[in-house]
């Protein structure tokens, strides 16, 4: 006798984890960019901090936008691929998307404490 657990996804499953993870570090990737840089050693840590003040204060809302944009276009082809691309599709996957916004504000939410944690050591 098989468990729930045990039984594979099921067509109507939506990857919200994935597309709201990818869709949080394309929002934060204005500072995320930079941090990983400095960490792998390609630039200083002052300049990573500098290129991190500067791209947040002057287009932190045009990488929050591109990260939306990034999580509905990826929702609607996935809803695409599985014929659900419609307001009763979305009705139906409305746990899926409300996980997906969740996971993106807090992939968002994470990613900016720890970039602003090692900006202040950079400082």
């Amino acid at each position: 006798m098989a468990r729930v657990d045990d039984e594979p996804a099921t067509q109507s499953d939506l990857p919200g984890k994935r597309i709201g993870v990818i869709a949080g570090l394309v929002a934060i990737s204005c500072c995320v960019g930079p941090t990983v840089l400095a960490l792998f050693g390609l630039v200083s840590a002052a300049n990573a901090y500098l290129w991190a003040d500067r791209l947040y204060g002057g287009y932190a809302w045009w990488f929050r936008a591109a990260g939306l944009l990034v999580a509905v276009g990826l929702t609607a082809r996935t809803l695409r691929r599985r014929n659900q691309c419609s307001i009763a599709g979305a009705r139906g996957n409305r746990r899926a998307l409300a996980v997906m916004a969740t996971t993106a504000v807090l992939t968002y939410a994470v990613l900016y404490g720890v970039t602003t944690a090692l900006g202040h050591l950079a400082t």
